[in-house]
């Protein structure tokens, strides 16, 4: 048996996919928390040349990220599965919601998702759920989960990589090399991170500029940060890392755009630092980042900031790449749905952040998401698909 160890926070989706993978093999492995232990942190530093997680040992190697492809190589890839009666892509609040619905309809129900909680988990604290004064976005879909694991529902931690047609079925394949098939899909993929697009963005990821706050956070206790954005999610970062970094400077294009409450949050920390009018124009450093540029848009005058991690907060982009043509998307990529939840094509449907619909809510993509499971059933006993029984 080999011997592993995985160094992982608690928030990270991508730690919880590295998890999984093992946890299906029925490999054993060692899990340590760089949040929590400061000397495991500066050691996963040290052995992967990341500020960022997950690492993971394996014999003595060490893979960087959720690289699918060497784990596979390692390991083996698994055969495919059976066919489910729905696929749901995406383990967000539409997602988890939709599946809780097809379940309780007597479905079988396969959910796909690179980590369960979607975009909620980057909300670090979310005050317009119904049911709750105040929560965390990882608490919230703790719940999420907890309601969906007490059904049998299959939940695979893993990337889509595509989503295709073969002999009457709808066929996903995923990161891991694997490949599911359904009589029926709902897309729930929502969206990710819009990079700054400045030079040598993608060198610095994981090296000082992270892609995931919630995950990566706790590395930077003491030291100095930068937020990148001036919305309620740069401000719900910079409020936080305020607690766990020495400075944080915010850096916002124009002027602040947010709700009060956390303005009112924000006007009581005192080791936030705002430039408001500038961009950043370049980024600093060799292997690590330690710096960046910020240009004022006015003047053009350009000042350096040294610090030692940057996280971007300036929007979001569908997560509709692996579609390709399938569905037909608007001019901002989302999947273009009716007010049924319906695509252009027979048997696919779509809910949440990734569609069309203009509210970005959580409390709506829930809805949207039981929305989805309905239609599904209902498509389903029409098209006589399933043992279903029709509806009453």
């Amino acid at each position: 048996m080999p011997s592993v160890t995985i160094y992982s926070t608690p928030q990270c989706p991508y730690c919880r996919m590295v998890k999984a993978f093992f946890d299906r093999k029925g490999i054993p492995y060692r899990d340590i928390n760089v949040a929590e232990d400061r000397k495991a942190a500066e050691e996963v530093v040290r052995i992967s040349g990341q500020l960022g997680v997950p690492v993971t040992v394996v014999d003595g190697e060490v893979i960087v990220g959720f690289d699918a492809q060497r784990l596979n190589e390692l390991f083996g890839a698994p055969k495919r599965g059976p066919v489910a009666d729905v696929m749901i892509l995406g383990a967000g609040p539409a997602g988890l919601t939709a599946a809780v619905y097809t379940a309780r309809k007597g479905l079988s129900t396969l959910v796909i998702a690179q980590n369960i909680g979607g975009q909620a988990l980057e909300s670090w604290a979310i005050e317009n759920y119904m049911g709750f004064r105040m929560v965390k976005g990882d608490d919230l879909m703790k719940r999420f989960e907890e309601q969906v694991r007490e059904l049998q529902i299959q939940l695979e931690l893993d990337g889509v990589l595509s989503l295709g047609m073969a002999d009457g079925l709808f066929v996903v394949k995923t990161a891991t090399e694997r490949s599911f098939s359904a009589r029926s899909v709902i897309i729930a993929t929502g969206k990710h991170p819009r990079s700054l697009g400045v030079a040598d963005e993608e060198k610095f990821i994981g090296r000082g500029l992270s892609i995931c706050s919630t995950c990566d956070g706790p590395l930077f206790r003491g030291k100095t940060v930068a937020v990148v954005g001036g919305g309620n999610s740069a401000l719900q970062t910079a409020i936080e890392m305020s607690g766990i970094a020495q400075t944080v400077y915010l850096i916002v294009r124009s002027t602040l755009r947010c709700d009060d409450a956390y303005l009112e949050i924000y006007r009581k920390k005192e080791n936030i630092v705002t430039f408001t009018n500038v961009e950043v124009s370049r980024l600093i450093g060799e292997k690590f980042l330690t710096g960046i540029a910020i240009k004022d848009r006015k003047t053009g005058e350009e000042r350096e900031l040294a610090l030692d991690g940057l996280f971007a907060e300036i929007g979001w982009l569908p997560n509709t790449g692996f579609l390709d043509d399938l569905v037909t998307l608007n001019q901002e990529k989302e999947v273009i749905i009716d007010v049924n939840c319906h695509t252009n094509v027979p048997g696919i449907f779509a809910a949440g952040d990734v569609t069309s619909v203009k509210g970005k809510q959580i409390i709506i993509a829930a809805g949207e998401g039981a929305k989805a499971a309905l239609e599904v059933y209902e498509w389903l006993v029409k098209e006589g698909a399933t043992g279903a029984a029709p509806p009453a």
